[in-house]
């Protein structure tokens, strides 16, 4: 009797205490542990953009931002007094995001909103990747997703927003993201979370930008079917001290150029070619030889003594490259018999002969005459070619409008490679085109518009700015190309 009254009373105080329990972690308006928002049904997430600065429309500060979700502008704090607790109380939205943390509250009231029905809202915020679904990126049939206005998209082909003009970002911006170990590498933000940078090293927030567009635009779940890329262009503004800017066009090269060898440097890259992601996928290697041209005006004899002197003999420099410059034939200066310009066309295989270590180039100092001719020692994964349309002499900038015939799969570059590198590499000088940015217009007033590759369906896409359009490949050969990117075929 004794062993069994402790028994039973603790089955009393069970029985007791439990509706308490169950009172507690039931879900009510009233619960203050877990409280049921009556607000929810306010939001309305057609008007929710993330794309933009994270900073208060009031006060322009970064520091503790909220995203009022009902009417999708950003407010500061959350106390009595600040802007977002104004903003709930003179226009009656309540429910809020903050924008770091990405927790929800309801204001003016000041308690935390816990409700798995805005985790969608989350994930437009920061998308994040795993493993397997990066690997199938490129290999499974991809699926067609939905916005909020029902609208169909495919991930990662997606319009971007042009601001004022900023095209020329935006067409490079589309060709990396269809660079699958690059954009593979950037979906996944842990990849380079934990690179070690000195303290106040503010560069590295490029690499932060271009990651989180990189998600954005692969995102499967976005509310629109296009993304800004107004944070990181602001990025970009900064860190190029304001030489690329969105109000005025500028050139893709240039920004590449600087893009690519600025984000190397903030992943903490070096000469060395592995580096970093980039020059992993984007550095190759080259011999460049250099002899020096006697004056023209010197007879024969004084050729031949300048000739036998180490300073007009060949000299070899190796050196790395990110993309090869192509250099087109001059176009003809007279109409054809019906008073019509012949517009001219060159094989690309004609460009790429200027790498193939015989064919010498001159080229010319305020002083001297140089003769160079190069030679590719290593291909890299993907190979960036530049053709070059622009030249500007004394008074104006003129465009080169002959048409390059190039293969879409397929191409060869193992004609370019050095002797010795040529039985080594016979096997990976095959390459495919996987973006293809193009010049449209003017010189200076020309637009551009960028055509990729989808790998999973294997249609080619046409992209200028919002616009998003499928192509047929063998329409993308007859256009004005500038900027051409090939991936290295794999080995069947």
């Amino acid at each position: 009797m004794e062993q069994t009254q402790p028994a039973a009373k603790r089955a009393k105080l069970e029985t007791k205490h439990k509706p308490l329990l169950e009172e507690d972690e039931t879900p009510s308006v009233f619960n203050p542990k877990y409280r049921v928002c009556p607000y929810l049904d306010t939001i309305n997430r057609n008007l929710l953009d993330f794309d933009f600065e994270k900073l208060c429309s009031i006060s322009l500060t970064r520091i503790n931002v909220y995203a009022c979700l009902v009417c999708g502008k950003y407010f500061q704090g959350r106390g009595t007094n600040t802007h977002a607790y104004t903003h709930s109380v003179g226009e009656a939205h309540h429910v809020f995001l903050n924008l770091h943390t990405l927790r929800f509250y309801c204001l003016p009231d000041n308690y935390e909103i816990i409700d798995s029905s805005l985790d969608d809202i989350k994930y437009v915020l920061n998308p994040t990747f795993l493993r397997n679904e990066i690997s199938k990126l490129d290999q499974l049939q991809p699926k067609h997703s939905r916005t909020v206005d029902g609208v169909l998209y495919l991930p990662g082909v997606v319009g971007l927003n042009n601001i004022k003009a900023n095209d020329y970002c935006n067409v490079v911006l589309h060709a990396l993201s269809h660079v699958s170990p690059l954009r593979d590498y950037f979906l996944r933000e842990q990849n380079y979370a934990t690179i070690k940078r000195p303290p106040g090293d503010s560069m590295f927030t490029l690499v932060q930008r271009f990651g989180e567009l990189m998600r954005k635009m692969w995102n499967p779940r976005n509310f629109k079917a296009h993304v800004s890329p107004h944070e990181m262009l602001q990025a970009v503004v900064l860190w190029s001290n304001k030489r690329f800017q969105i109000t005025e066009q500028g050139d893709p090269i240039d920004f590449l150029s600087w893009f690519l060898n600025t984000l190397h440097r903030a992943l903490k890259g070096n000469k060395q070619p592995n580096s970093s992601i980039l020059y992993k996928i984007f550095l190759g290697e080259m011999n460049i030889y250099t002899r020096k041209i006697p004056p023209v005006e010197l007879d024969d004899a004084a050729k031949q003594q300048l000739l036998a002197t180490d300073e007009y003999k060949d000299h070899v420099e190796h050196t790395n490259f990110i993309y090869l410059t192509c250099d087109l034939p001059p176009p003809p200066l007279f109409t054809d018999e019906f008073r019509e310009n012949i517009i001219p066309q060159v094989n690309l295989y004609q460009l790429l002969a200027k790498f193939n270590g015989t064919a010498e180039k001159e080229y010319k100092t305020y002083k001297d005459n140089f003769m160079k001719r190069f030679e590719i020692t290593r291909l890299p994964q993907f190979i960036i070619l530049y053709i070059k349309r622009f030249t500007k002499n004394t008074f104006f900038l003129e465009k080169n409008p002959t048409i390059v015939n190039f293969p879409i799969k397929n191409v060869d570059f193992g004609d370019i490679l050095g002797m010795k590198q040529r039985d080594k590499d016979l096997k990976e000088t095959k390459y495919n085109l996987v973006a293809n940015i193009v010049h449209d217009g003017d010189p200076k007033k020309g637009t551009y518009r960028v055509h990729i590759l989808h790998k999973a369906n294997g249609q080619w896409y046409e992209m200028q700015d919002l616009h998003v359009t499928e192509i047929l490949p063998q329409m993308i050969t007859l256009t004005e190309s500038y900027i051409q990117i090939y991936e290295r075929c794999a080995e069947s």
